[in-house]
């Protein structure tokens, strides 16, 4: 698929303007599915958007960068906080936010356990069990196996908490 071509395409059917500047895939992009850049005006899009999510999804994303796009040329509010920009996203059905992608890797919690009380800790970082203790007793803070799942959801490690020994003690 010729990208700029696409864009285009979408351009004129969707909000009935011509796309003028090059559009280009972008590898580094992780969190986002697509930028617009005002200072040239080129659109720089995640590939793994639509690998992942197929053409719907990516068609959405591209409405969405249109819109910063057609706004920015017009001389009016294009940025995410503005009320036309959330006017014209909502009248061309473009997406706000991109579907989280399976290939994007997630921190693991790590799960430190009171040696002494049993009060169970979530962690993104490691901590240093030589340094730091418990907040309840001041025991010594024991490394555990991560109870997140696979989706990598919050409900999970809550009810994995929730239904341990002295996680219910606690609440």
């Amino acid at each position: 698929m010729n990208l700029t071509d696409y864009v285009r395409q979408v351009s004129l059917e969707d909000f009935g303007k011509p796309f003028k500047h090059q559009a280009q895939w972008n590898t580094r992009l992780r969190s986002t599915g697509g930028r617009f850049f005002p200072k040239d005006g080129h659109l720089d899009f995640n590939p793994k958007v639509y690998q992942e999510l197929g053409l719907e999804v990516f068609r959405k994303i591209v409405r969405h960068e249109l819109c910063h796009y057609h706004l920015y040329y017009e001389g009016k509010g294009y940025k995410h906080k503005d009320l036309t920009f959330k006017e014209l996203l909502k009248e061309v059905d473009g997406l706000r936010f991109v579907p989280p992608l399976s290939s994007t890797r997630q921190k693991p919690v790590l799960v430190y356990k009171c040696h002494s009380c049993g009060q169970a800790y979530q962690r993104k970082r490691r901590i240093d069990t030589k340094r730091y203790r418990c907040g309840l007793c001041h025991g010594k803070l024991i490394l555990q196996i991560s109870p997140r799942t696979d989706a990598g959801s919050f409900s999970s490690c809550y009810t994995y908490f929730k239904n341990t020994e002295r996680g219910t003690n606690h609440e």
